[in-house]
């Protein structure tokens, strides 16, 4: 297989070749070699498990994933939860203590807790959508995402994405050397890798199903990650390891691993 041509993977891969560690700062921890897309657990082992709960995340660790996705909320008293989605039994996340929410909502530290020695990726769920019950345009709830990632001592462990591109760029100003990935959903892939270059980011996370060689091609040269999510098909995997993609975001990841890590793709 070729070289990757993402950034990371390729900076990382140099310092291989000359015998050399790389620095923690030359790619994102996913990217092990050139040849191996890294394995992401999206919202844990939920195939099992509730997903985004600490069982979940306890799994997918000891399945041995390379990293886990996960979706980070606040509450009234401004407490940073885990829950995908807005509400939770009949509960507004936003509008209610952290007291109130269900046992097994954990907490973001809850959740680190249960990931350590793997990659995190932190989704922050801000985004302007009838599905919401709150946007914050201040960039406060992204700063304290990051701050409690400083003071917790993951910031060198974890990526953090948005759907939302402001939120994205909030994080990059307030911290520079933190991970940031933009998530997509309908944005046009070329122009989306440009806008996430001139913004400082430091991947795009695309729709499997959007991203050709091309675009592989052209995130080498804008220095952009490619990650890409939700892929659950054994031929799409094996498409995603082919191109040479940094991480594969799956919801099933002992499938994953077995057409990555066995040598399926070729």
């Amino acid at each position: 297989m070729a070289p990757c041509l993402v950034n990371g993977c390729f900076e990382a891969n140099t310092y291989i070749m000359l015998g050399k560690t790389p620095p923690s700062s030359a790619a994102w921890p996913f990217c092990k070699t050139a040849a191996m897309s890294a394995i992401v657990a999206h919202r844990g082992l939920h195939v099992s498990e509730r997903e985004n709960t600490v069982a979940a995340f306890k799994a997918a660790v000891d399945l041995g994933v390379d990293g886990v996705e996960l979706d980070v909320r606040r509450t009234r008293d401004g407490v940073l939860v885990v829950h995908h989605d807005a509400q939770v039994a009949d509960l507004v996340i936003a509008q209610s203590t952290a007291s109130q929410l269900p046992a097994y909502v954990p907490t973001l530290d809850e959740a680190l807790d249960a990931l350590r020695g793997v990659v995190v990726n932190v989704e922050i769920k801000n985004i302007q959508d009838e599905k919401e019950s709150s946007y914050d345009a201040t960039g406060a709830f992204a700063r304290e995402v990051v701050t409690h990632l400083r003071a917790s001592g993951w910031a060198q462990s974890v990526i953090i994405s948005s759907f939302d591109v402001a939120t994205c760029a909030v994080v990059r100003s307030f911290d520079h050397d933190i991970k940031v990935g933009w998530l997509l959903w309908l944005d046009a892939l070329p122009e989306a890798m440009l806008k996430a270059h001139v913004l400082g980011l430091d991947a795009v996370h695309p729709p499997f199903a959007r991203l050709g060689a091309a675009d592989m091609v052209r995130a080498g040269e804008l220095e952009l990650e490619v990650n890409v999510w939700t892929v659950n098909e054994p031929s799409d995997i094996r498409a995603m390891g082919v191109l040479g993609v940094a991480s594969v975001i799956t919801d099933d990841p002992a499938l994953a691993a077995t057409i990555l890590r066995s040598g399926q793709v070729t």
